[in-house]
């Protein structure tokens, strides 16, 4: 069953919803005031419901609402008032709230509408689930062998408690398998916290990670607990890891150890059950020497190491995955059913994506957002992926290479040509080879 925050300055009415809702098996929490259920929102992320009255000192429901929908986002929040008006629940709707229950009502009347949000709230997270899944599927389907004998290693480790350290260049979806690992693991139903140690500053990702007090530094106006206590019972997912400083290496090293911190100003240890998987697009035996991350640490970390190959290695499943991607971009960016021209086809497999998956899916994304009609053609892929690496002179007298005599008769047959398409027909290919062509040899 669901956990509700009931919250009303009145007594009788707190207890008499809690009561009703403890009988029907839900875990109920109450509170007295708006400020008493913020403080409650901010450190117990486990709500799925709060009903509130619209009008109480200090904070009164409209606020309270505008704080949960930053705090907690997934929170269904439905407003009661005995005083209603038009404006107050227009007001209440565009904040974010589910429902506005005006008293009196009876508890078969709250009881309905508080399980019509349930129940939606479930949808959402359903389908959130589902697209997530929908576009996650590609990247994880395989006809490569080295990914395949990942991906299962991968399931078989999922269900164990062991800390997981992800290893691959920057691209290849470690973020993804790190997801699919939690799905598989038996905290399936708990949180899937990211941390990405590469976007804060030192201090707020001390912060992000372990939480703070208020008045611990400027801009701690209130007690706001880490993602690491956000991640009890599920996983925490590190990508990064070897961006972290050496004091916040310290400081980890002590939680991988005990599952126990401080929060930032405060003195109380507190102990949480958290799975961690940590990412790396670093060799971290090499940071390791160099002094730049903690051995200890690092083994650590390395109880189970999983290489995610990079596009390069699972060549024989880029143009699946191009195709796939493509049935998403479409579907996200409204347009209709796209394909892919044999140019582009053949300019996919022979470009080596250093960016790798990432590269690939927004080299995707901008084609299905610029082409016009249904056929991908080169003119609709990044220019990267016509800019091949220079060619070594060669010693002695110049002789000119293939692609050279190439050039000159292009740039001939164009200055003959009354047209694009008439210098493709004498040429012997179609429009769109002509194209690339010329941006592959900058012929204007």
């Amino acid at each position: 069953m669901a956990k509700l925050l009931i919250v009303d300055d009145e007594k009788n009415i707190r207890s008499h919803l809690a009561t009703f809702f403890e009988s029907c098996g839900h875990q109920v929490q109450t509170a007295e005031s708006g400020q008493k259920a913020h403080t409650l929102l901010s450190n117990d992320h486990g709500f799925d419901l709060m009903l509130t009255d619209y009008r109480m000192a200090e904070m009164n429901g409209l606020e309270l609402l505008q704080q949960a929908r930053r705090d907690a986002p997934d929170l269904a929040v439905i407003l009661m008032t005995a005083y209603a008006t038009v404006e107050n629940a227009v007001a209440a709707m565009k904040a974010g709230a589910y429902d506005y229950l005006t008293k009196p009502f009876t508890l078969d009347q709250v009881e309905h509408v508080v399980n019509r949000a349930l129940e939606a709230r479930r949808l959402r997270a359903e389908n959130r689930v589902l697209r997530d899944s929908i576009e996650e599927r590609p990247l994880l389907e395989s006809q490569s062998t080295v990914m395949q004998r990942l991906l299962e290693t991968a399931r078989r480790v999922a269900a164990s408690e062991a800390t997981i350290l992800l290893m691959g260049e920057s691209g290849t979806g470690k973020n993804v398998l790190a997801r699919q690992i939690h799905r598989w693991s038996p905290r399936a139903e708990k949180p899937f916290v990211v941390v990405n140690c590469t976007t804060l500053s030192e201090p707020l990702l001390e912060s992000e990670l372990f939480g703070h007090m208020r008045g611990s530094f400027t801009g701690a106006v209130k007690d706001k607990p880490g993602r690491l206590e956000a991640a009890h019972r599920g996983t925490v997912f590190l990508d990064e890891i070897a961006d972290l400083s050496p004091p916040l290496q310290t400081k980890f090293l002590r939680f991988v150890q005990e599952q126990s911190f401080e929060r930032v100003g405060g003195d109380d240890t507190i102990e949480v059950d958290t799975r961690i998987v940590a990412a790396s697009n670093r060799d971290l035996t090499s940071e390791v020497a160099a002094h730049r991350f903690r051995e200890d640490l690092f083994y650590r970390l390395n109880v189970i190491a999983l290489r995610v190959p990079s596009l390069r290695e699972r060549s024989q499943d880029l143009l699946r995955l191009a195709e796939r991607l493509l049935i998403i971009a479409a579907a996200r960016n409204h347009r209709q059913t796209l394909r892919l021209s044999p140019e582009v086809e053949a300019a996919l497999v022979a470009y080596r994506w250093p960016g790798n998956v990432r590269e690939l899916r927004n080299a995707i994304e901008r084609a299905a957002v610029l082409v016009q009609g249904d056929l991908v053609t080169p003119e609709y892929l990044p220019d990267a992926l016509f800019q091949e690496a220079p060619v070594a002179p060669l010693s002695g007298p110049h002789v000119a290479s293939l692609e050279e005599v190439e050039r000159e008769q292009i740039v001939r047959v164009l200055a003959e040509s009354p047209t694009l398409e008439d210098a493709a027909e004498t040429l012997g290919i179609n429009v769109s080879t002509l194209w690339r062509k010329r941006r592959r040899y900058k012929i204007e």
